[in-house]
């Protein structure tokens, strides 16, 4: 797999955004946080309410991609392309079975979250897409990426570096029969200028050499401060950036915004349907 250099936020903003798509309205959640297709192709989901106490969950926001019932009639939109920086996988992932992993903690501290992403044919009603491969990124709770040595990608302050020879939170997933990969994994961190975030790409099993979807998502601002009140697990303390303020999204995370349901003492778990139109 060829992929370009790390893309730091901050730089050429204006393409970042190129490309962007409306979005589908759609109702994500659920106490289990997953994403339940129905025949017709659309997304059914229940609401919530504040992060933080058991049994009680946080959606996202109303916009979503996947497919919704709009006074009866289903729609279905594309979920919006993001950049695939920074840090993106350098070794060939995609490609190595041994990455095709549920688990991609590798042992890294912080509060677990179980993520299921839905990749939906958005030009077949939203029909689940099954057999897709899907390989997500994200850093760790300090911040930091693997893969990556460099100044930047670092956290002196806990005394954790980046290092090329390291793999953790990076992993691939194929689609089961209902569209969904899931993955076990910590709350990601922050580093600054970015607010949290998880990046994605989804491929054709037919052809590793260019993914048919690159975007990333957010998280609930409301949750990530919750999570990042312990200084424990979370020793950075609260991120200033707010997904109102965050260089990449623009402000705006319609669509990339994922529903969360836990709490920090059982964990959390977060959910998005993946709309791609070129499958």
């Amino acid at each position: 797999m060829t992929l370009g250099p790390p893309h730091e936020p901050g730089m050429d903003d204006n393409s970042r955004r190129t490309g962007r798509r409306d979005v589908l309205e759609v109702v994500i959640g659920g106490l289990s946080g997953l994403l339940l297709l129905r025949c017709s192709g659309a997304v059914a989901a229940a609401g919530g309410a504040s992060p933080g106490e058991a049994g009680t969950s946080e959606t996202g926001a109303a916009g979503g991609a996947g497919a919704a019932s709009d006074g009866g009639t289903t729609t279905c939109r594309e979920i919006p392309d993001e950049t695939g920086g920074p840090y993106p996988d350098i070794d060939g992932m995609i490609s190595d079975a041994a990455y095709e992993r549920s688990d991609i903690t590798e042992g890294r501290p912080g509060t677990p979250l179980t993520l299921t992403l839905q990749v939906v044919d958005v030009g077949s009603a939203c029909a689940p897409v099954v057999g897709a491969l899907v390989i997500i990124w994200h850093c760790d709770a300090n911040g930091v990426y693997s893969e990556y040595a460099s100044s930047m990608n670092s956290d002196p302050a806990q005394n954790d570096v980046g290092s090329t020879t390291t793999t953790y939170l990076r992993g691939w997933q194929k689609t089961d029969a209902t569209g969904a990969a899931t993955f076990t994994t910590i709350y990601p961190g922050w580093y600054s200028p970015r607010v949290t975030h998880i990046h994605v790409m989804v491929y054709d099993p037919g052809d590793l050499t260019t993914p048919v979807k690159t975007t990333q998502f957010a998280f609930p601002d409301a949750t990530s401060a919750v999570v990042y009140a312990q200084a424990t697990l979370y020793p950075k303390g609260q991120n200033s950036v707010t997904n109102a303020t965050d260089m990449v999204f623009g402000g705006s995370v319609e669509g990339l915004l994922a529903a969360v349901t836990g709490d920090t003492s059982s964990g959390y778990a977060a959910s998005l349907p993946i709309g791609v139109a070129s499958y």
